[in-house]
């Protein structure tokens, strides 16, 4: 079963194919439409062409019908209900009934060869160049171009997708912050193309220690894993030794995201650890934390401590 990311990529590139086809259509129709105004100017100066412009119309026109998705339009929903004798309703019911939308769709598709066939019977039969023929073939050169009569009967039938959004207009977004240098430098140098880890982002860095720290790798796609990062790419970006860098999974995480740890970890750095082990020992042996209270950011910090001599 595919993931909402997975499924939402398949159609978008199943719409861009359903718009390529369309486009290919429109193209093919226009082309169409220049050979038979071709075809029907030559044939107001020489019947020669005649025989050959008709079965060519007959052969594409065929084509085209048979193509055609007529069946999507030959029935339609119809909801009955029914009443008591009271006419309060009692039921309701979903019928299929038969649908013109077809039989519309396919005259319409068919005008402009069949259109074009009785302009190519009229330049045989009438000698000469007449006034009428060269009208004939200009009005239904510029109507057919214009109109478009096989492109709104496809459309009838299956209606286009909406058109892309355009983008040139939109401004570029700035370049997004980085709650940490880390994570800058890490978008600046490793996760460039042909970096250490393209396509990834680096996310709640955490100092470990005086010369180690931690952090999320993330990639930047959803849904997909975080690349194969070289430990040995990202210690000579580092400059620092190899077994100081660990790469590996997160707790409780999928693939799309890594850990990321650099040098040794100290221990605890809380405020009783700090002292205990840093301060104390040089500035008061034997004296410990044994309270700590903080108060609110805007007024001054209140501090008590007990102190054992």
């Amino acid at each position: 079963m595919f993931s909402p990311d997975r499924t939402e990529r398949l159609r978008g590139q199943l719409d861009t194919a359903r718009r390529r086809l369309d486009t290919a259509r429109s193209h093919t129709g226009r082309v169409a439409t220049a050979a038979g105004a071709a075809v029907a100017t030559a044939g107001l100066f020489t019947p020669e062409v005649t025989g050959e412009s008709l079965v060519a119309t007959v052969v594409a026109t065929g084509a085209g019908l048979v193509f055609l998705p007529t069946r999507r339009g030959r029935t339609k929903e119809v909801r009955e209900n029914t009443y008591d004798a009271e006419g309060r309703l009692t039921g309701s019911s979903l019928r299929e009934v038969p649908s013109h939308q077809a039989k519309t769709a396919s005259v319409l598709y068919a005008a402009p060869g069949v259109s074009l066939m009785a302009v190519l019977v009229a330049e045989r039969i009438v000698p000469g160049v007449h006034w009428g023929e060269a009208l004939a073939v200009a009005l239904w050169s510029a109507g057919t171009w214009w109109l478009r009569p096989g492109r709104a009967a496809r459309h009838m039938l299956v209606p286009p997708l909406p058109p892309v959004e355009k983008t040139a207009d939109v401004a570029v977004a700035e370049q997004p912050a980085y709650d940490h240098p880390a994570a800058q430098w890490w978008a600046e140098r490793a996760a460039v193309e042909g970096g250490a880890a393209p396509g990834t982002l680096l996310e709640e860095v955490e100092r470990t220690g005086e010369s180690a720290m931690r952090a999320v790798i993330r990639s930047v796609i959803p849904g997909e894993p975080v690349p194969d990062i070289s430990v040995r790419r990202l210690s000579a970006l580092m400059d620092v030794p190899e077994d100081l860098i660990a790469v590996g999974p997160v707790p409780g995480r999928g693939a799309s995201v890594r850990l990321l740890t650099v040098g040794t970890a100290d221990e605890a750095l809380d405020a009783r650890t700090v002292w205990a082990t840093r301060i104390a020992p040089l500035a008061m042996p034997g004296a410990t934390i044994t309270e700590i209270n903080f108060g609110r950011m805007t007024a001054a910090v209140d501090m008590t401590k007990e102190i054992d001599a």
